[in-house]
């Protein structure tokens, strides 16, 4: 639970800036998105490939166009 300390006569807008400071400083969002979606290790190593092979495609293609 996130408790923020809002001061006698404080504008709204600061007290929600400082609410939301301390809602990406803890990371629940990225938190919840990470337990939302489970991943086999098998299928998170195959997407590491893939990515990494994209990648070394796409350099390659940019050594070559730049020849």
């Amino acid at each position: 639970m996130i408790i923020t300390e809002i001061k006698q006569g404080e504008n709204f807008e600061k007290a929600l800036r400082k609410f939301k400071r301390k809602f990406d400083k803890i990371g629940i969002l990225k938190e919840l998105r990470y337990r939302q979606s489970y991943e086999k290790n098998s299928t998170k190593k195959r997407n590491i490939l893939k990515k990494a092979i994209y990648k070394q495609k796409k350099q390659e293609m940019n050594i070559i166009n730049t020849l």
